[in-house]
């Protein structure tokens, strides 16, 4: 069995982080945004993306700075096919839109992608999205090297 990427056990080692209620903001959030463009945002700014850079930024990898999803679609490296702890670009809403979803790869089935990620359902949990909204697998420059990784 393939060892997991550390990127993934530091994300999973979060899980249940999540959004407070109107009026609140939960430090942990605001934390993930201070690697990106949102630093000083509450947990009410979309924070998928800075989840992602947080998450690496723990492993020594550089993210992409950037608190939008498609931001990772020119982040690293492309992979043909997921490979666990990959990252994962999602569109939401059309596939040309500016809006998506980013977070890590754990496994997918006919229909659906299942992620470990931040504010899916306004929590770093695990959840399913449809395996049609996905734009690009990617995999860090600097990071251990994935089976299906070019080069």
């Amino acid at each position: 069995m393939q060892a997991l990427p550390p990127w993934l056990l530091v994300a999973r080692s979060e899980s249940g982080v999540k959004t407070f209620p109107a009026g609140q903001s939960n430090p942990r959030i605001t934390e993930y945004h201070d690697l990106t463009n949102l630093r000083g945002y509450d947990d009410k700014a979309s924070w998928c993306s800075s989840f992602v850079n947080w998450t690496f930024s723990r492993v020594g990898i550089a993210g992409t700075g950037s608190a939008l999803a498609r931001s990772w679609l020119q982040w690293g490296q492309p992979l043909e096919a997921p490979t666990p702890g990959c990252v994962v670009v999602l569109y939401r809403d059309d596939p040309e839109s500016w809006k998506g979803h980013v977070s890590f790869f754990l496994r997918a089935d006919e229909t659906s992608i299942f992620l470990f990620g931040g504010n899916q359902l306004d929590a770093v949990r695990e959840h399913s999205y449809p395996l049609a909204s996905v734009l690009a697998y990617r995999w860090p420059d600097d990071g251990m090297r994935a089976a299906s990784a070019p080069g």
